[in-house]
């Protein structure tokens, strides 16, 4: 059996957050905080960014300078920028990983329901529109409340890595160790990220009849 603590050492790595100025992106800015890593949040407008920024401790810049800067980029834009955002950036995101956690959703009076993709998934069409990065999708399961949520010392769900690169999943999975009560549990190739993806939609009908903020544990591993 793989041993789940067996990672390459992240500790020193700098994490930049695209669209860090939502709650998803927020959160996951300020759990990496915590966990001692330099984190840059990154929006379209740098003062956005920076406002964000300043609430939970950390720096914030446009999205270019945040790309360029960081060593590892997760992108948490809404979707419908989703492509547009990863075009323009297609050079200032080359070579590096890039963490994929968008969810393609639409909603109505029924709830959440997933969109289709052309590609299969919004990490498949990043890594068609980012053909020199490493992508890598993941994170997309985590509650930005209990992310953001002061009073919530650990987390306690596992995070689905995904991608088509071995040395970079599991150095994924070891950047969501990181975060306290998170586990980073390998969950396939990327072409499998579509049902992870729209596996938020469930999740997010759970939490509005039980009023949760559920996440998901992998047993037996």
């Amino acid at each position: 059996m793989a041993d789940l603590n067996d990672f390459p050492d992240v500790a020193g790595l700098s994490i930049g957050i695209l669209g860090g100025t939502g709650d998803q992106g927020k959160g996951l800015a300020r759990r990496f905080a915590l966990a001692g890593h330099t984190v840059l949040i990154g929006s379209r407008s740098a003062e956005r960014a920076r406002e964000a920024a300043e609430s939970i401790g950390v720096r914030g810049a446009e999205n270019a300078a945040v790309a360029a800067e960081a060593d590892i980029v997760i992108v948490a834009v809404p979707w419908d920028g989703h492509k547009a955002t990863l075009e323009s950036l297609r050079g200032e995101l080359a070579g590096k990983i890039v963490v994929d956690c968008v969810n393609p959703l639409g909603f109505d009076k029924q709830g959440a329901y997933a969109l289709p993709v052309e590609e299969g998934s919004a990490a498949q069409q990043a890594a068609a529109v980012l053909p020199d990065s490493r992508v890598v999708a993941a994170f997309h399961h985590v509650s930005a409340v209990i992310l953001l949520d002061p009073e919530v010392d650990e987390v306690g769900l596992d995070v689905l890595v995904l991608g088509d690169d071995r040395e970079a999943t599991d150095l994924v999975q070891a950047l969501a160790s990181r975060i306290a009560g998170v586990r980073g549990v390998y969950g396939g190739r990327l072409r499998n990220a579509g049902q992870v993806e729209a596996l938020t939609a469930n999740l997010i009908s759970i939490n509005r009849r039980y009023k949760a903020h559920a996440g998901f544990r992998i047993t037996d591993v």
